[in-house]
């Protein structure tokens, strides 16, 4: 008689989980195939196999691949912009929140499961839910980063919204860069600094306006 984690035909099967494990183990398998592989190279098979169930199990949790890439694209946004707002809310000194916010665009490209991939990085640009959804991550980053530059400037809104979105270009577009030019011997702490002092040397020049008493 075949174990409970065995088929008849002694094919092995992932162990029953709870639903929501089952999803995050799924997530992460999918995650290492995505990351390695690309979208259109990647297939449901393999990602089947990499989290050890059927793919029929798989199709249980995502009706198709577009879906389960979209999950991990939602849960990459979450984690950056995560990152981002714990590093504006760590300090009240605005050229520490610099210094801590580039930190956080840089921890996220060197981060063990390779999420920036699907924000900074996607094959899949073309598709309209992918566009979407990372046009509100960098908007929501935007918007959390002008939040503080306008209260502590008394700038206009749109104004602040757009240092916001230039020091998020800034941090993921040389982020981007060193992550895949690591050639340039140029180590984590060292290119988080050198990019801190430009955006620092930049977004100081709007002064602080007055504090109410």
């Amino acid at each position: 008689m075949p174990s409970a984690a065995e088929t008849g035909d002694g094919q092995v099967r992932g162990a029953r989980l709870p639903r929501d494990q089952r999803r995050a183990q799924l997530l992460d398998a999918a995650n290492e195939v995505f990351t390695t592989r690309g979208y259109h190279a990647a297939a449901m098979d393999e990602i089947a196999a990499a989290a050890g169930i059927s793919k029929p199990v798989l199709y249980q949790h995502f009706d198709s691949k577009l879906d389960l890439y979209v999950a991990l694209l939602d849960r990459a946004c979450d984690s950056l912009l995560g990152v981002v707002q714990v590093a504006l809310a760590s300090t009240d000194r605005n050229a520490d929140r610099v210094v801590a916010v580039i930190g956080a665009f840089y921890d996220f490209v060197t981060s063990a499961g390779g999420e920036f991939r699907f924000v900074f990085e996607s094959d899949l640009t073309g598709d309209g839910r992918v566009q979407d959804r990372l046009w509100q991550v960098n908007n929501d980053v935007a918007d959390s980063i002008a939040a503080v530059i306008a209260e502590d400037t008394r700038m206009p809104p749109e104004q602040a919204k757009l240092l916001a979105i230039s020091l998020v270009g800034l941090a993921q577009v040389s982020a981007r860069y060193w992550v895949s030019d690591r050639s340039a011997s140029i180590g984590l702490e060292q290119a988080k600094q050198l990019v801190s002092t430009l955006a620092w040397r930049g977004i100081s020049g709007f002064p602080l306006a007055p504090r109410e008493t």
